[in-house]
């Protein structure tokens, strides 16, 4: 049996908490995952105790968890993206529409919650989990210095100027400035701001980096016919990839295209099943560690040309409301806050119900990334009722 992932399921809910800096929440990671996934249901019109299907990523906590709290009536479906990181991202949502799709559950939540506090510092865990003896004896410790050596060589091999990386930043910078729940907000990222910030990895600056946040978001997933009843104008799936070439990896570092953020296998996949070209996308979510994978995904999934990247990625092109491909709306991982990506996806979800505090006028094609650079990647094509 065969089926057509495309227009068979929708996200109708979102759900996300207030960004704390890192270890300051006020709840630990249970209060404020279940704190977005009730958020999600008020939003969709639904009660917690509906949910009856779990997809996450990074290693959160398991849907059994979280069953007694919301009180749900009956555990269909739980899975969890293999691999740690925001690679999942995508993944999550696409395991989630493939159960609804096969009728193995009726409502799914992908979720994803941080409390530094609790959990420890983000970047020490990944270091010590994915940095073995082979990277430390060379010096690399930390998941910005391979990323740094990757866009060093999108720099100087491939011709990538280091333009593009500052406008990717600033474009989510002057977005988080218009959205009040933004922790960057009150950033004004000049040029001058920019170029005297410090580096964390060269070629990567400060604000090249993601934050590290507390706080959690959630993402509600179900049936094509189901959304059209529930409260909000659903955000239909068109197209789910996963996946990674067979010499890609984080940990590889011996990659035969050693720029890429591991995306170029599943392009075609994802614009296929869509029905759609590169093109068409009207604003995206682009998940970005570092602004130089960010690029490069951009580049793996054909929004842009090694040719004309330092043409088009300017601030310009990249800000709402008139530019030619509006990224990070909400501020991103950058500016906005950064849960392993999970409130990129409630923005793409924004976009298309005309509610961003940054929103592309009448868009219909939303993209939203997971990863880059991560061992898995992931990406996820969204649609208005007219893109079916």
């Amino acid at each position: 049996m065969t089926f057509e992932l495309r227009g068979a399921t929708a996200v109708v809910g979102i759900g996300e908490t207030p960004y704390h800096k890192r270890g300051t929440a006020p709840l630990d990671e249970d209060g404020l995952r279940l704190e977005a996934i009730v958020a999600a249901c008020h939003d969709a019109g639904i009660a917690p105790a509906d949910i009856d299907g779990f997809s996450s990523y990074g290693h959160d906590a398991e849907a059994t968890s979280l069953v007694p709290a919301l009180g749900t009536r009956e555990l269909r479906w739980a899975s969890q993206v293999s691999g740690g990181g925001g690679g999942g991202l995508g993944a999550a949502l696409a395991q989630g529409a493939a159960a609804l799709a096969l009728g193995q559950a009726r409502y799914v939540v992908v979720y994803r919650a941080l409390a530094q506090r609790q959990s420890g510092r983000l970047s020490s865990a990944v270091s010590s989990y994915f940095f073995d003896e082979h990277y430390r004896a060379h010096g690399l410790v930390s998941p910005a210095q391979v990323c740094a050596l990757r866009t060093q060589r999108m720099i100087e091999h491939d011709g990538i100027p280091a333009g593009a990386l500052q406008a990717f930043a600033q474009a989510c910078y002057l977005h988080a400035g218009r959205n009040p729940l933004a922790v960057g907000r009150e950033v004004d990222l000049t040029d001058e701001i920019y170029l005297a910030s410090r580096m964390i990895s060269e070629p990567l600056r400060l604000f090249d980096s993601s934050r590290e946040n507390d706080g959690a978001g959630a993402v509600l997933l179900t049936t094509a016919e189901r959304a059209r009843d529930l409260r909000r104008p659903p955000a239909y799936i068109l197209s789910a990839a996963q996946g990674a070439g067979a010499d890609w990896g984080e940990l590889h570092e011996n990659d035969r295209d050693y720029t890429s953020a591991g995306f170029a296998p599943l392009a075609p996949r994802l614009w296929n099943d869509a029905g759609i070209r590169p093109g068409d996308v009207d604003v995206a979510q682009i998940y970005e560690n570092f602004t130089g994978p960010a690029v490069a995904a951009m580049i793996d999934l054909g929004l842009v040309t090694r040719e004309n990247a330092g043409e088009f990625l300017t601030v310009e092109n990249l800000t709402a409301p008139g530019g030619r491909l509006p990224v990070n709306t909400g501020g991103g991982n950058l500016a906005g806050g950064f849960v392993h990506g999970i409130g990129l996806a409630a923005e793409a979800v924004r976009q298309l119900r005309g509610t961003s505090p940054n929103q592309v006028p009448g868009a219909r094609i939303s993209l939203l990334t997971g990863g880059p650079s991560a061992p898995l990647v992931s990406a996820v094509v969204l649609g208005s009722a007219d893109t079916l």
